[in-house]
């Protein structure tokens, strides 16, 4: 007698999830009947309103997507429960999953996070392991409790962190590494190989608060390493801004050199230099040699085209 297949609801939102996305509709023995993703939000200089790329794959493999503003209320989880979902899977959402939504699937609910937990939970952990200097990250398929992202681990990947790794990069290859850890997961539930879930580790807990455009502005009063991580995380959002000779531009990226007599003497901030190799400016260890920056309205180009169009800059080097 042939099994019924699991059936699987899904939840995301941006393109982090389309890989396990893809994983839930490419996996043996199951079946996917609904998509949960935000709501339409205005978007670009028009603000008209855009579907997140979740909805937008959805839509076009033909599956059910529902787009409630909470799932906190009775009919949004009347909604969930009427599918009758074996399991849901939870990638990027963007919304809190109260108890009665982890309560009706059940297998109950797994969730893809991008983080060696119980190292950064929360919104931001790609980010901020960059911002830490972490030499290594992650994927986590954990079984989902109420609390943020604390529930026990059933599979891990890891992945080194290379010095060339900017927030975009990072990103990528996590979500690539999510959609295998979910489809490694969900091939051993149908084969009832599932590993039992290992409660997380109470020390090295650390949370990744949500990204705030304000920290994109260099400091120039940290070291230059500090600095160098912060333009590696915040590409491709929200991209770090400092002011260069009075002008303020978007920095995309930018390089930790070692102090030398000549930054002596120079404030934080301060023009050492200015060749093709990048402009060099103090930090309070070290300096920043930035090598490709964007002006305000143009397109993002190398130091070397922008001391093209400010001659005045080598002049004072």
């Amino acid at each position: 007698m042939q099994r019924a297949p699991v059936r699987l609801a899904f939840a995301g939102t941006p393109a982090f999830a389309l890989p396990c996305f893809t994983a839930c509709r490419n996996a043996p023995g199951t079946q996917l009947v609904g998509v949960w993703t935000q709501p339409d939000r205005p978007a670009g200089r028009g603000r008209a309103l855009a579907t997140s790329p979740i909805k937008q794959a959805a839509l076009a493999a033909g599956v059910a997507v529902f787009q409630p503003e909470s799932l906190k209320t009775r009919a949004a989880q009347a909604q969930l429960a009427a599918l009758a979902p074996d399991l849901l899977l939870v990638v990027a959402y963007g919304l809190i999953l109260p108890r009665g939504v982890l309560a009706i699937p059940r297998h109950g609910c797994w969730n893809v996070h991008a983080s060696l937990l119980p190292r950064w939970r929360g919104a931001a952990p790609i980010q901020r392991a960059l911002l830490a200097g972490d030499t290594q990250t992650g994927v986590c398929l954990m079984q989902m409790e109420a609390d943020l992202d604390t529930g026990p681990v059933l599979l891990t990947r890891r992945t080194p962190i290379i010095a060339e790794d900017t927030g975009g990069s990072l990103h990528d290859r996590l979500a690539a590494l999510g959609g295998e850890v979910l489809g490694i997961g969900l091939a051993r539930l149908l084969a009832g190989t599932l590993p039992a879930a290992q409660t997380q580790a109470t020390a090295g807990v650390s949370y990744a608060h949500k990204l705030d455009k304000a920290e994109a502005v260099l400091d120039f009063s940290k070291p230059a390493i500090e600095l160098q991580r912060q333009v590696r995380a915040f590409d491709p959002w929200p991209v770090a801004a400092a002011e260069i000779a009075g002008e303020r531009v978007r920095v995309w990226r930018a390089q930790a050199l070692p102090a030398s007599t000549a930054t002596a003497g120079t404030a934080p901030g301060g023009m050492l230099g200015a060749t093709r190799a990048g402009i060099d400016l103090a930090t309070a260890a070290g300096v920043l040699r930035v090598t490709e920056l964007q002006r305000a309205g143009a397109r993002r180009i190398s130091a070397a085209d922008y001391l093209n169009a400010r001659p005045e800059l080598r002049a004072r080097r």
